[in-house]
């Protein structure tokens, strides 16, 4: 039985260069769009468990009549993974404790009896510039800080 060469079916190399060029295209445009995505998905952490410190903060100014200032925790900034919760300066006085890891270091470094400043350090891309967001007790957020690039 002979083959009829004139009735193959499939892609001509061509077309599947057309495609392939197209998933390139395609490919361009979204991975840096899905990667700035999950950058500011990891900065509403900051901003989440600062309003929660925020909370604890006044819950203990009303029962002791001032702000207690803690340190740093964890000790270092964390890059660009997460790393877990060690509360090293006092943030377990105030009844803050962060559900999992975390990607921010986060300290209240000003309190007083009519004042506190709380702040969260993280360096989520890993070039060494940290970006710093601070609340304070009007609830007033700030931040990135320090010449860190805005997600």
């Amino acid at each position: 039985m002979l083959r009829n060469l004139n009735n193959q079916k499939g892609f001509t190399m061509i077309e599947l260069m057309i495609v392939v060029a197209i998933i390139g295209i395609l490919s361009a445009i979204a991975i840096p769009n899905f990667l700035n995505f999950r950058m500011k998905a990891k900065t509403s952490e900051a901003k989440s468990n600062l309003g929660a410190i925020r909370s604890c903060e006044e819950a203990y100014h009303a029962e002791h009549e001032t702000y207690k200032a803690t340190t740093a925790s964890p000790e270092s900034v964390p890059g660009r993974t997460p790393v877990a919760w060690e509360d090293k300066g006092g943030f377990s006085d105030i009844g803050f404790r962060p559900t999992g890891q975390v990607y921010y270091q986060y300290e209240v470094s000003v309190a007083s009896a009519t004042a506190f400043e709380a702040t969260a350090k993280g360096d989520l891309d890993g070039d060494s510039t940290t970006a710093t967001y601070k609340i304070t007790e009007s609830n007033n957020i700030e931040g990135p800080l320090e010449g860190a690039n805005v997600f």
